[in-house]
């Protein structure tokens, strides 16, 4: 679904690529930096570094969310090993021919 979506934007940069093989100077204001190309390769460059850029961004806004999943997943292993170990210890008590072991539930008072 996303080439759907990216394959018309690379086309048309190619395309124009191909089509702007003029050299032009581009110049990189305070600093005393020039770079003659074909402004097809300086468009496509300059997209490329655009795209590479958006994508570290991207990464980076979903670090808390894959923090936050690990955390769930951690969590979800321990009550996880806590089941099979309660579970496992009913069993015992039901192979040994014990009564269960009454639950409490406490409820917190309500004036």
């Amino acid at each position: 679904m996303r080439w759907l979506l990216f394959l018309p934007l690379l086309i048309i940069l190619a395309v124009f690529a191909l089509s702007n093989m003029q050299e032009v100077q581009l110049r990189m204001w305070p600093f005393d930096i020039g770079w003659a190309a074909p402004l097809g390769v300086a468009v496509l460059v300059l997209s490329g570094l655009g795209f590479v850029i958006g994508a570290v961004l991207v990464w980076a806004s979903g670090l808390p969310a894959r923090r936050h999943a690990r955390q769930v997943e951690q969590a979800a292993k321990l009550v996880e090993a806590e089941l099979a170990t309660l579970k496992a210890k009913e069993l015992r008590r039901r192979q040994e021919g014990e009564a269960p072991a009454p639950m409490r539930i406490t409820l917190p008072h309500q004036a």
